[in-house]
């Protein structure tokens, strides 16, 4: 498999780009190590956070399998990390162990259809007008998704700003109304939610 669908890792630095918006792509990344994040930023400097991609998982597959079609966003190293790149050209040719082959295939629809889960949970979050209500709507999303009311998330607060599209600095003033308020309490990127979010 190693041969036929010519794989190759590199390094990367925490910060360091990997894969750069326009760029048209044949390969996807599979994080051996580290993280990635997956980020656009417009005209004017405005950066949004799309995703965090931890050891294990997959990016920029929408764009490799799509001919001629460019990247949208930046992939950067969220810390120093390690990535193998799989040529999907290749993947499409048969090869002696297709058994092999065809559970990457399906691997990858899962995995696609896994991100466009992530893609519609962001909307839901970046939909309502308020930075409360945002927060809440993404609070609510970790606690389901972790099983308990003290959650860890994989972002900093420069992060969760970008990723919730609001600005930093007004993120960080809602977060110390709504401890005072006593919803929630927090260290870094640990949070305890004090509240039922549905009995908001």
């Amino acid at each position: 498999m190693s041969k036929h669908l010519h794989f190759r890792t590199s390094g990367y630095r925490k910060g360091e780009l990997i894969l750069i918006s326009g760029s048209i792509i044949t390969e996807i990344g599979l994080v051996l190590s580290g993280s990635v994040r997956i980020e656009h930023t417009d005209l004017w400097g405005n950066k949004s956070i799309l995703g965090i991609i931890p050891a294990g998982g997959v990016f920029a597959e929408s764009y490799a399998c799509i001919p001629d079609e460019p990247m949208l966003a930046d992939a950067a190293a969220n810390e120093n990390s390690k990535v193998l790149f799989i040529n999907i050209p290749r993947l499409f040719i048969p090869c002696q162990d297709c058994r092999s082959q065809n559970r990457l295939i399906q691997n990858l629809v899962i995995i696609s259809a896994e991100k466009n889960l992530q893609l519609s949970r962001r909307s839901l979050h970046t939909s309502p007008k308020s930075i409360r209500g945002r927060l809440f709507s993404y609070f609510s999303q970790q606690v389901s998704a972790q099983g308990n009311s003290r959650i860890v998330i994989p972002f900093d607060r420069q992060q969760l700003a970008d990723y919730l599209n609001v600005d930093r600095s007004a993120l960080s003033k809602e977060l110390g109304k709504m401890k005072k308020d006593g919803l929630i309490d927090y260290h870094k990127n640990t949070f305890k939610i004090k509240i039922h979010m549905d009995s908001l």
